[in-house]
């Protein structure tokens, strides 16, 4: 199987010039689907900190980066919204974040910040015993006893124990950020949800914190945050 993509037809939310070149590299199968940006993208063409594949699985093998508190990973690992991407010896720790247009960006945070990771639930599930198992938007599954999550929520889970440490309801009034469609990157509060009848989409209206207009979208682009996914240094 090629290890190479086509820029002309990656994803949209990868950071990488099209018309430079004819291929990239290709991301692994793993979290985020077709959405997730290779590792090595990151490392070699963003922040430049590695020139070649060779050197990027040297750093890996070092144990100084870490994906969501997880050492050991490798370069073609698909990197996407909201993961956690810390170089320990560098002292420098990143959320990717979609901006505006909706490409997967870097913004620094600080330490405690990169020690746990947000994530939307997508839909959840009874299992056995009577618990309830969160389906988040990366893949990842969380097991709760409480069943007081709802799909369009969204759950902070420390990156050591994966307890959930914060909870975020989707409602009138949260702070949401787009992360697809045309308002992309856009930041502002729910005011309103217009339900559609049948098995059609709900559609949100948003007020932008920055300038106080408002944008309608569909509510499978909008993910809630809070105040401390905003800002750049993650306080």
């Amino acid at each position: 199987m090629t290890k190479h993509q086509k820029r002309l037809s990656v994803p949209k939310s990868w950071p990488v010039e099209r018309k430079t070149e004819t291929f990239t590299v290709k991301a692994d199968s793993g979290p985020h689907g077709e959405d997730g940006v290779p590792l090595l993208i990151l490392l070699r063409d963003v922040l430049g900190y590695v020139g070649s594949r060779k050197e990027a699985r040297y750093a890996l093998d070092q144990g100084s980066v870490l994906i969501n508190g997880d050492e050991g990973v490798a370069e073609d690992r698909p990197i996407g919204m909201f993961d956690i991407v810390a170089f320990t010896e560098r002292e420098e720790y990143y959320r990717v974040f979609p901006d505006e247009g909706g490409r997967l960006t870097l913004t620094e945070i600080d330490a405690d910040a990169a020690g746990s990771k947000l994530g939307k639930i997508e839909d959840k599930t009874k299992v056995a015993g009577g618990r309830t198992q969160l389906n988040l938007h990366d893949g990842k599954n969380i097991l709760v006893e409480d069943d007081e999550y709802s799909p369009g929520d969204s759950i902070v889970t420390d990156n050591d124990d994966n307890e959930i440490v914060a909870h975020f309801p989707y409602e009138e009034g949260s702070l949401v950020t787009a992360v697809r469609g045309a308002h992309a990157g856009d930041i502002g509060e729910i005011t309103e949800i217009q339900v559609t009848p049948g098995s059609g989409s709900n559609n949100v209206v948003v007020e932008r914190i920055d300038d106080g207009g408002t944008f309608e979208t569909v509510e499978e682009y909008v993910v809630v945050i809070d105040e401390n996914f905003v800002g750049g240094d993650g306080e």
